[in-house]
Formats: structure tokens, C-alpha cells, sequence
């Protein structure tokens, strides 16, 4: 557990008024209070997340609140099931969200038969229901989990083994990052769950869910962010903070693909001097969005921005850290669908000691990290002809497999040198998606052509359930003003 070392010299009237004007830009941001008095623990990876987790669920007494997006029916799905059947089973409240989309194919209905047979609940956020055609869009994308209002979790993490690697292949765990809090930060944890429970259903009305004094257990400060669509608080925090920096930002980040106010702050902070980096995975469990993240690397490596690749098998983490001062850990990426599509979590750090230990750890990251730097000009402005009408010198091209082998050659020898180095030059990554673009368009052109009920059958389907949910809204909406009319009528009779 960290701990809060405050200074012992007085602040200047100027440095208490900036900090006041600070604090009221943090909290309007973020909408979230800064709470004092509590004691956060940095997770790292999903086997100390997991450990954890358990023992938390295992010494339970009133109450479990469990959230997450991805819930498999797998070895470690299953002890988390049947740890939650057991306390369920001795009377405690165990409640759990899951989301519909990040659970599909991977666990089924009857995974929480045992569950729900002990008493437990379970609810599934937003599955395609009809009336909602666009409904689908939000996903509960938080990884939460409180206990008896005491212990708190957020994090990356979901729970599947996916996330601790396969070692009988060498498949290295998942790089990821989370907290434990214990404090009134917790309360705070809970009324999130309890909002997200509420969505779905009548509240929770459970004698259990009566809140705990709020004891300090620490001396951290911090805010929780729950984030819903669409009021983009995390956004607008994040914005904040590549304003604010003043000497480092290091972000970490799964799913990359920073929309353009957001870039142009990155750059606007490394152009003023900040120590700007971001740590990305290089290779990806949604190669799509890897491929889309790339093409953006450019403006930032332009910018002075320092972008690293990891070298495991997936880095899942989402952080960030600035002036090893304050730090961000939670669920949320850095990208729309997380900033304006998803219901997210996370904590913000105001503490140097627990900043300074996520900055340490982002340090030992990058030992395992690929460095992206942009090719090197082969020639200076200076040194072009300057006899414009003299004709550059022939060079002569290897054809044939000479000249597949020199380029065979060459890749080799980059491969090498980037393994030596520990970087690797920016190819132009914008041709890769621009490639495939092109070509599932001229697939489907084809298609069109020479198939045309191919097209046809899926977009008249496509409309089809558009105008039928659609048409059911209006219905509901129909109903709804003659309720509403009667009533008036009723009232008026009266």
C-alpha cells in the first residue's frame, strides 16, 4: 500500500491559487470528487489479479459486487464462478454484471445455472432487444469488483485464462494493470456497480447493501471515474492532463486510435517539452485496430512523441502517468469507443508515491519494448544537385530473384539491426489498410455483378430490422402519449 508524504513547507499564495483552480478543473472534468484517506495497491498482471481477486471473494460477509466485460467458461472462469456459488451459498449478496457482446461465445446461460441456484444474481448487460436498432452499440466494458465495502478493484483484466498465456507453447501472460483500494473510495466503487445494477433492473434492496462507515485506510488521494455514454468525462480529463503535464506524460494504451483533438494535444505537450511517450502492443488479439493505430503513428513521431511497440504476446494495460505526480489506471482506452460508446471505470491517482511506483514499472515496460523511430533522410536539403539541369546517375535495378534476394537480404539485416538497436524504422503503414480498403471494395463490386442477391438478400435484411425496430418505437411512443392522455383525462374527471 502506498502512502502520501506530504510537504513540509507552507504553499505561496500563487501555488495555493494555482492548485485551487486546478482541483475545480480535475473535478468538473472528471465529475468525480477527489476523496482523501485511502490505500491503493498497484496489480500487475492477471495472476496477482486473480490471487487477489479470490481471496477477496473467499473472505466475503455481506456483500459481493462483480463487473466485468469478458466472463469465459474456462478454468478460471469456473473458479470464480464456484467461489461466488459458495459464498452465495452461505448467504452473502452476490450480484454480477456481465456484458452480452464481450461474453458472446464465450459463456452461456447455463454457465450461471449454479449461481443463480444458490441465490446469486447475475444480469446481462444490453443483449439485442427489439425497438433499440442502434442499442447495441454500448457496451459495459468495466472490470470492478467490491467486497463488504471494504476492498475495491479496478482494472484491465477480465477473467479467462486467455489472459495468463499459454505456457505449454510459450505463450507469455498478458501484460496488464489494475488497483486495489481500500478506503471511501470504495463507496464510490459500489454506487457505480449499483448504477450499472440499477440499468438492468430493479435496485439492489438488500440489507447488505448498506454502505460502511467510511474509515481512512490510508493516505492517498484519488478520484473514481464512471464513466456513460455520452458524456465523455474521461475525455475531457484526458485532454486536461496532455494540457496540464509539465514534464512527462507516459501512456500505455491496448486499442490506440487517438481522434484528432486528442492527438493534436499529445503534440501541442511534446512540442512545449514534455516527455511525451506511448506504449502500444506489437502484435494484437484485434490485429484491425493494431493496423489503424499504426497510420497515426507518423504525426506523433513527428511531434517528438516516443512511441514504443511491446514484445509479449499482448499488452492489455490502460494507464497513464504525468509528472510522476498523478496517474490514471482502469478499463478505459484511448479511443472514441471507449471515451464515448462504453460504460468505463477507473481511477485517478493524485499521489507521488503511488505515481512514482507506475512510472518505474512503465520504465521497466519498455525494456521489454520496441522503440518506432521515422527513417533517417537519406540526404539534407544542402546536399541536393544544385544543377538543376544535370541529370541524376542512372541506377542500375536487380531483377529477377537477385534482386529478391538483396531485398530478402536487406530485411534480414534491418530485423537484425532493430533487434540489436531496439527500434525499428516507421515503415508507411497507411498502405496497409488502404490496401485492404481497396480490395473489399472491388470484392464487393464483383460480387455485385456477378451475385447480386448476395448483396441484395443481407442489405434488404439489414432495412428490414431497422424498420421494424424503428417501427416498434414509434408504437411505444404512441402508447405512451395515451397513457399519458388518460391519465390527464382522469385527472380532469376527478
Amino acid at each position: 500500500m502506498t502512502e502520501v508524504r506530504r510537504p513540509s513547507a507552507p504553499l505561496r499564495a500563487g501555488e495555493m491559487s494555482d492548485r485551487l483552480l486546478a482541483e475545480r478543473a480535475f473535478s468538473r472534468a472528471a465529475g468525480g470528487p477527489l476523496l482523501g484517506g485511502n490505500a491503493v495497491e498497484l496489480l500487475i498482471d492477471a495472476a496477482a489479479h486473480y490471487d487477489a481477486w479470490l481471496t477477496a471473494i473467499r473472505g466475503a460477509r455481506r456483500r459481493v459486487l462483480l463487473e466485468n466485460y469478458i466472463f469465459r467458461d474456462d478454468e478460471v472462469g469456473c473458479a470464480f464462478r464456484d467461489a461466488l456459488v459458495e459464498r452465495a451459498k452461505a448467504g452473502v449478496l452476490v450480484a454480477v454484471v456481465v456484458d452480452w457482446l464481450g461474453c458472446l461465445g464465450q459463456s452461456r446461460s447455463r454457465f450461471w445455472s449454479p449461481l443463480r441456484a444458490a441465490g446469486g444474481a447475475v444480469r446481462i448487460f444490453n443483449p439485442p432487444q427489439m425497438g433499440e436498432p442502434f442499442g447495441w452499440i454500448a457496451r459495459d466494458h468495466r472490470k470492478l469488483l467490491a467486497v463488504d465495502g471494504v476492498h475495491g478493484f479496478l482494472s484491465g483484466v477480465c477473467i479467462s485464462a486467455k489472459w495468463l498465456g499459454n505456457p505449454s507453447r510459450n505463450v507469455p501472460p498478458w501484460r496488464d494493470t489494475g488497483v486495489a483500494v481500500r478506503g471511501p473510495a470504495v463507496a464510490e466503487i459500489e454506487a457505480a456497480f449499483a448504477a450499472s445494477w440499477r440499468s438492468l433492473g430493479p435496485a439492489l434492496r438488500d440489507a447488505a447493501m448498506v454502505p460502511e462507515s467510511a474509515e481512512p485506510a490510508g493516505s492517498v488521494t484519488l478520484r473514481v471515474i464512471a464513466t456513460q455514454p455520452p458524456y465523455a468525462s474521461l475525455y475531457r480529463l484526458d485532454q486536461l492532463i496532455a494540457s496540464t503535464a509539465r514534464t512527462t506524460l507516459w501512456l500505455t494504451d491496448a486499442y490506440f486510435v487517438g481522434i484528432a483533438p486528442y492527438v493534436q494535444a499529445l503534440v501541442a505537450a511534446a512540442r512545449d517539452g514534455v516527455d511525451v511517450r506511448m506504449l502500444v502492443p506489437g502484435s494484437s488479439d484485434i490485429p484491425v485496430i493494431a493496423g489503424v493505430s499504426r497510420t497515426g503513428y507518423r504525426p506523433l513521431l513527428k511531434a517528438g512523441i516516443r512511441v514504443f511497440e511491446w514484445n509479449g504476446s499482448m499488452l492489455h494495460a490502460k494507464t497513464a502517468v504525468a509528472d510522476r505526480q498523478w496517474a490514471r489506471v482502469g478499463s478505459s482506452n484511448l479511443n472514441i469507443s471507449s471515451w464515448l460508446g462504453n460504460h468505463e471505470i477507473d481511477v485517478a491517482v493524485e499521489d507521488a508515491n503511488f505515481a512514482g511506483l507506475l512510472a518505474d514499472q512503465y520504465e521497466l515496460d519498455l525494456q521489454n519494448a520496441t522503440e518506432i523511430v521515422l527513417a533517417p533522410r537519406r540526404y539534407r536539403r544542402s546536399e541536393r544537385i544544385r544543377d538543376s539541369t544535370a541529370r541524376p546517375p542512372r541506377i542500375r535495378r536487380a531483377g529477377g530473384s537477385t534482386g529478391r534476394a538483396a531485398a530478402g537480404a536487406l530485411r534480414i539485416a534491418n530485423s537484425v539491426g532493430a533487434a540489436l538497436a531496439n527500434h525499428r524504422v516507421l515503415a508507411d503503414a497507411s498502405g496497409g489498410p488502404l490496401l485492404a480498403g481497396a480490395s473489399a471494395a472491388a470484392a464487393l463490386s464483383v460480387i455485385a455483378v456477378l451475385w447480386p442477391r448476395w448483396i441484395a438478400w443481407p442489405f434488404a435484411a439489414v432495412v428490414g430490422w431497422f424498420s421494424v425496430n424503428l417501427g416498434i418505437r414509434v408504437w411505444r411512443q404512441f402508447r405512451k402519449q395515451r397513457r399519458k392522455a388518460g391519465d390527464t383525462a382522469d385527472d380532469d374527471n376527478r
